[in-house]
């Protein structure tokens, strides 16, 4: 497995968290829920820089993240969707907004193979669906 999907992993398993518990995300207490992360799990030195890199990304930029997904999910609500999907949709979608050295098909296939490790099959349709018009859009 490549670092950056092991980022992207960890990524996925800290927002599910952070959502899940619906945490702040202003910056002091993001940092400490990273640091209470990083002693609970194993995260790896090497990965762990990328995977920062996109936590504290996502969540300085989820407002906007939520608006571009709500725009392109047709029928179907943010709140609606599985932790697991909104947020390796979230992560994916900043990549192709934010980090002009991932292709957005780079992004887009990360997600896929993410999504069939840690969701159901009938979500990797649903997400390719999505990010392909996130894609179109851009």
């Amino acid at each position: 497995m490549g670092l950056r999907r092991k980022s992207r992993e960890i990524a996925l398993q800290f927002l599910f968290g952070h959502d899940f518990q619906n945490r702040p995300d202003d910056s002091g207490s993001l940092e400490k829920e990273l640091e209470q992360f990083c002693t609970s799990f194993e995260t790896g030195r090497k990965s762990f820089p990328y995977a920062r890199q996109l936590i504290i990304g996502i969540c300085s930029q989820l407002e906007d993240l939520d608006r571009i997904l709500a725009g392109h999910s047709h029928n179907w609500r943010l709140e609606r969707m599985s932790l697991v999907d909104r947020n390796i949709l979230r992560i994916a979608v900043y990549e192709m907004r934010y980090c002009a050295d991932v292709p957005a098909k780079v992004a887009i296939n990360e997600a896929l193979e993410i999504a069939k490790y840690y969701s159901i099959p009938d979500s990797i349709p649903f997400i390719n669906g999505i990010l392909d018009a996130v894609q179109a859009d851009a």
